[in-house]
């Protein structure tokens, strides 16, 4: 029987670009910045690392199909180079990939990288896919703002909440998240924003205002993993090992049945229990230190909070305006900005999540460092509430 892969894989390094609208690069520019970063950190040569795993969502027009792009910009020569895509789980799926094979012992030492350059896409969010058999079936289903719009309006029908008290919460969120991002020097978006400008912003769909709905960035990350025992080898002490890393997609069913309410993320829920019941978390409102999820838009993260079953059912609206996910709060939430403000270059952005909760871990966060935080989990969310998917890690010291 499986028994998981709790304390089998050490994250042995970690870099993270600077995001943003970087003009001046493109995305191999980007994957060594963020290489460069995790070599250093890991202590190691590109030439101990055997078989790598590239993430990378829409980028076709600058880096093509392959993984030659990250093989080629980072030297790896002759080694084996997967490329990996799952919507907005693309990164995290790049590092479930590289854990996997160390963990069955395929790999000594692997590295997971993901990099998108949106800004030269020219368009003003997310990039439209093709066109296809699956396309045509949900594309019509409307765009991603009308599509978590959705989210929030079956949230409030279930949980009989007022569309003011669902504003407000989602404009807490996002202050909360521009607040946390003018701590992050590497984050897109560094100025703090007013609850009044946030309530007062256009509405794009609603609920849900301009400041409700992440930005668009150009940006890289990575890790390098190896086992426990080979990173003490190389004389690191303090380490973070990964104790769950889950993936529960769609099958559908809540698109073409009525079984679904349309007031959560049936997948998420799904992904999540998996991962607490593989890194041992029987209470996670109490055993986790941070988390960072996949705030696309503010709706996704109040929601997201019942669906990681950190707050009773109906309570997230009370709990984000109680301020228990703020920075000083009993979970702290996007502590380094978040999608919203940190970034959203999807290859990149579940790697992203990762390497804010390893610096957390290993005290190296600077003016956002919360107080001995022990263990954290990511959260992505891909496609719409109705066609998803979700992955989550969970990664704590050993």
């Amino acid at each position: 029987m499986a028994s998981g892969i709790k304390d089998k894989v050490a994250i042995l390094g970690m870099g993270c670009s600077q995001f943003g609208e970087r003009w001046d690069k493109d995305s191999p520019d980007l994957m060594a910045e963020a290489f460069d970063e995790a070599l250093l950190d890991a202590g190691v040569e590109r030439n101990q690392i055997d078989a790598a795993w590239y993430g990378c969502c829409t980028d076709s027009v600058n880096v093509g199909n392959s993984a030659i792009p990250a093989s080629t910009a980072l030297r790896l020569d002759g080694i084996p180079v997967s490329r990996m895509e799952n919507m907005c789980a693309t990164g995290t799926e790049a590092l479930r990939g590289a854990t996997y094979a160390v963990a069955a012992g395929a790999a000594d030492i692997a590295l997971a990288i993901g990099a998108e350059k949106l800004k030269d896409t020219g368009y003003g969010g997310l990039p439209p896919v093709f066109k296809g058999n699956f396309n045509e079936l949900w594309l019509p289903l409307g765009s991603a703002p009308a599509g978590f719009a959705q989210l929030a309006h079956g949230y409030e029908h279930k949980h009989g909440v007022s569309r003011e008290d669902i504003k407000q919460a989602m404009a807490h969120i996002s202050w909360k998240s521009h607040q946390n991002g003018t701590l992050s020097p590497k984050a897109h978006l560094r100025k703090a924003v007013s609850m009044e400008t946030i309530l007062n912003a256009p509405m794009i769909s609603d609920p849900i205002g301009l400041f409700d709905c992440c930005g668009v960035s150009d940006g890289a990350a990575c890790a390098i993993v190896t086992t426990p025992e080979i990173a003490r080898s190389l004389g690191k002490s303090d380490l973070v090992s990964i104790k769950a890393l889950q993936l529960s997609i769609s099958s559908g069913m809540e698109s073409t049945t009525n079984s679904w309410d349309g007031s959560h993320v049936r997948n998420t829920r799904i992904a999540a229990r998996r991962a607490y019941r593989e890194a041992g978390i029987d209470k996670p409102r109490e055993e986790l230190s941070l988390i960072e999820v996949h705030d696309c838009f503010s709706i996704t993260e109040l929601v997201t909070m019942e669906d990681l079953f950190l707050s009773e059912e109906g309570q997230a609206t009370r709990d984000v305006m109680d301020g228990f996910y703020d920075r000083d709060g009993g979970v702290p939430c996007q502590t380094d900005g978040g999608l919203k403000c940190f970034g959203h270059p999807i290859g990149a952005s579940g790697l992203r999540m990762a390497y804010e909760i390893y610096s957390q871990l290993l005290d190296r966060a600077g003016e956002r460092q919360l107080d001995s935080p022990s263990i954290g989990l990511a959260h992505n969310l891909g496609g719409v509430p109705y066609l998803s998917i979700s992955a989550i890690s969970i990664l704590g010291l050993m």
